[in-house]
């Protein structure tokens, strides 16, 4: 069961870190590259770019919460949100294909 995980490419886990504007301040993010390949899979499916989803969810965190204690693992999180929305995506969008 462990050999799914044990073998992965280990640039795949190696941390990056990217500067962006969040609400006029410059913020570096580190993440592993995992996670980076997500945020742009997510941003590419709303038509943004990864910078911009990034300062989006900032801002609709802060608007909901008012705070954000760890930014970085929100958006782990995040990303293991929309992976767990893969099964239910696939079912909608293979609904439309039906209906057409």
């Amino acid at each position: 069961m462990c050999e799914l995980y044990v073998k992965a490419d280990p640039i795949l886990y190696e941390s990056r870190s990217r500067s962006l504007r969040i609400r006029g301040v410059v913020t570096t993010l580190r993440l592993e590259n995992q996670f980076w390949d997500i945020l742009s899979e997510i941003a590419a499916v709303d038509g943004m770019t990864t910078n911009q989803l990034i300062t989006k969810l900032y801002d609709e965190v802060m608007d909901y919460r008012g705070e954000v204690v760890n930014f970085a693992s929100f958006l782990r999180v995040s990303c293991t949100r929309f992976l767990s929305q893969a099964p239910q995506r696939s079912a909608e969008v293979l609904s439309l294909v039906a209906k057409a």
